[in-house]
């Protein structure tokens, strides 16, 4: 058995995960070349390698022909007097084996037999890391970062080196060598110097993937992020669902205290990260995402996908954000653009009041229901959310008559003209009841 050649494949196999079969390979081509090499062709040339012993045999096939003179070429024919020597039982005619001695081998054929391992060794090792990282490609790794390269860095992920391009860098970050940070992997290309590896700090799929870590929830399938807005280095939203009514979604995140989405924060600098209900209505979808600000009322129409929204005039510039990125990102998470305007602005805007969307005829709307408003040209029932109403909006009522108005039909945001009542004390409202007394 040889044994040496048996602990070196043992251990090429366990640091380089290269598998035993591939190395035989290469040491079979490997011999064969260096007989090319010292003879000049290896086409009648074997190899045969005992995978159990690591014991290896190299012979050329022969003809065997009468006599020395005979011989053409020393490669492929053996004369039967020496064809004798090898085997007794040779004819003239037989195809005899004969052994190759490696150690006849020159000085230049061992060294390409060596090259030839070495090279193969080198493509392998490349294999396995391209394969191995391939796999975690639109994955979360943690590296250590090595170096400046320009602007760029130059980071470890342990088996291969990646590179964090200076665009996809968050503005203000700054690394020192030896830190460990989490980044995600782009992609991964093979080239001739080995596998490339492309990360990223700022995009938007790394706080999903760092939720998906932290929040066991997420990695089981209870909770779902169903949408992700970021701006890299200041503020992500995320909407989440819960396929279980029993799990609070937006709590599962956030964690106890806050520990899990702080660790996420931590992670990625001090970003800030605003956790959301996901919701099918678009109305409380969009209010939702403009969370923390307050809504008054929110006009949705899902087919042109834009909204319009009423905010109190304390709550404009909240709604809004600096520089408008509470909107923005609120606009990217819903997949609406978003028109936001004050109580004040809203009066005189067309699309910002409840009228615009209800016909003048409020006779021909006896006995519907709220939240119908397909008369109007507007689809889907509970589009128009009124949230946190506490009487801030201002409705204007259609002048009546000597008319009094229903309580029961105050809801639907309409005023409804009855018959006169001798008793104005059924009617509770006092601005009610004070009109009625001047007329």
């Amino acid at each position: 058995m040889n044994k040496e050649l048996m602990e070196a494949l043992d251990i090429l196999e366990k640091e380089k995960e290269i598998s035993k079969e591939t190395l035989f390979e290469a040491i079979e081509n490997s011999l064969l070349t260096a007989c090319k090499n010292h003879f000049g062709k290896a086409d009648n040339v074997h190899v045969e390698i005992d995978r159990e012993s690591c014991d290896f045999l190299v012979y050329a096939e022969k003809e065997v022909v009468e006599t020395a003179d005979d011989v053409e070429d020393d490669c492929l024919q053996i004369a039967l007097e020496d064809a004798r020597e090898v085997s007794a039982r040779a004819q003239v005619g037989d195809m005899l084996h004969v052994e190759i001695k490696s150690k006849e081998f020159g000085r230049i054929a061992t060294q390409n037999a060596k090259n030839v391992i070495l090279q193969k060794i080198r493509e392998e090792e490349r294999s396995v890391i391209f394969n191995q990282y391939f796999e975690k490609e639109k994955d979360v790794v943690t590296g250590v970062v090595q170096r400046y390269v320009g602007k760029n860095i130059s980071i470890n992920l342990g088996k291969a080196d990646a590179m964090l391009n200076e665009s996809e860098q968050v503005k203000g970050e700054i690394f020192r060598p030896t830190e460990r940070i989490k980044v995600y992997i782009l992609e991964v290309k093979n080239t001739p110097k080995g596998p490339r590896i492309n990360v990223s700090r700022t995009h938007p799929e790394l706080v999903k993937r760092l939720f998906e870590s932290e929040v066991t929830e997420i990695k089981d399938g209870t909770v779902e992020i169903r949408s992700i807005a970021r701006e890299a280095g200041s503020r992500t939203k995320i909407a989440v669902w819960s396929n279980n009514p029993n799990v609070d979604a937006v709590g599962s995140c956030v964690g106890m205290n806050g520990a899990r989405v702080n660790a996420i924060v931590e992670e990625l600098r001090g970003e800030k990260i605003d956790i959301v209900n996901w919701d099918d209505n678009p109305g409380n979808l969009i209010q939702n995402a403009l969370s923390p600000a307050k809504i008054v009322a929110v006009f949705a129409d899902p087919d042109e996908k834009t909204a319009k929204v009423v905010v109190p005039d304390y709550q404009l510039s909240l709604a809004i954000g600096k520089e408008g990125q509470n909107a923005r990102l609120a606009a990217r998470l819903t997949g609406y653009k978003i028109d936001i305007k004050s109580e004040t602005q809203a009066k005189d805007a067309p699309g910002f009041r409840y009228e615009d969307y209800m016909e003048e005829e409020y006779d021909e709307y006896e006995g519907y229901e709220e939240d119908s408003y397909g008369e109007a040209g507007i689809e889907g029932d509970g589009e128009y959310e009124e949230a946190g109403y506490e009487g801030s909006v201002e409705y204007e009522e259609p002048e009546y008559e000597g008319g009094a108005y229903e309580d029961s039909e105050r809801e639907s945001g309409g005023a409804y003209a009855e018959p006169e009542h001798e008793d104005i004390d059924q009617y509770p409202e006092e601005g009610y009841q004070e009109d009625r007394e001047e007329n």
